[in-house]
């Protein structure tokens, strides 16, 4: 049955990408079999081209972030500034991941269309959420969810097991890139326009959902 769930999303994001690989590795180790990588492209990559996914764990983390940097760079309209901001957002996002999530791996989705000059760059997991994690601190033990999902963009907030610097800096970083930033953990979401952060209830994703979009 995991198989057959996973089969449809192979087809249709894979074959053109030849990451096939990645999907058999996915269908044979039993901590990857939650994600429901349908439901990301369905609502983030709908009417899109096939996007690149690859999926990451502690032993992969740095070449799965070098094969998209290196993707990123064979595009020359892309500013170095952006690309540099970029760059290091999303190496800090990837390693949220691995210390926050409480799993051992997740997915990323990204998309370069030359057409309309966008990128897109999705990381997700389907680990404890970020109102789950933070308050695990004791000085965030009471707050919401929605409260949590505003507080994590904000300068030193974690969860204890790290500086908590990753978020934050990524907002501080994307603000002069024209990237527009979601969080999506739980059921809220945290869009980030360029000026503006405002959090929204929305469907329920068990995990955390990071996505930007650069026009």
């Amino acid at each position: 049955m995991i198989y057959q769930k996973f089969s449809h999303s192979l087809y249709r994001v894979s074959v053109k990408r030849k990451i096939i690989s990645i999907f058999i590795r996915t269908f044979a180790n039993e901590k990857f079999k939650c994600m429901n990588i349908d439901k990301l492209l369905d609502k983030y990559f709908e009417n899109s081209e096939l996007p690149n996914i690859e999926v990451f764990d502690d032993k992969n983390i740095f070449n799965v972030y070098t094969d998209i940097v290196n993707m990123l760079k064979s595009y020359p309209d892309i500013e170095l500034s952006v690309l540099q901001a970029l760059n290091y957002c999303f190496y800090e996002i990837l390693d949220n991941v691995l210390t926050h999530s409480d799993k051992n791996n997740g997915t990323v989705i990204t998309k370069y269309s030359a057409d309309k000059s966008t990128i897109q760059i999705l990381v997700a997991d389907d680990g404890n959420g970020i109102h789950k994690s933070l308050t695990e601190n004791p000085i965030y033990k009471n707050i919401t969810e929605k409260e949590a999902i505003r507080k994590c963009i904000e300068d030193k907030v974690t969860d204890g097991k790290s500086m908590g610097f990753g978020l934050y800096s990524t907002l501080c970083l994307v603000k002069n890139a024209g990237i527009k930033l979601e969080i999506h953990s739980g059921s809220h979401i945290l869009i980030f326009d360029g000026n503006n952060a405002e959090v929204y209830e929305t469907n329920h994703w068990q995990g955390t959902v990071i996505f930007q979009i650069k026009r």
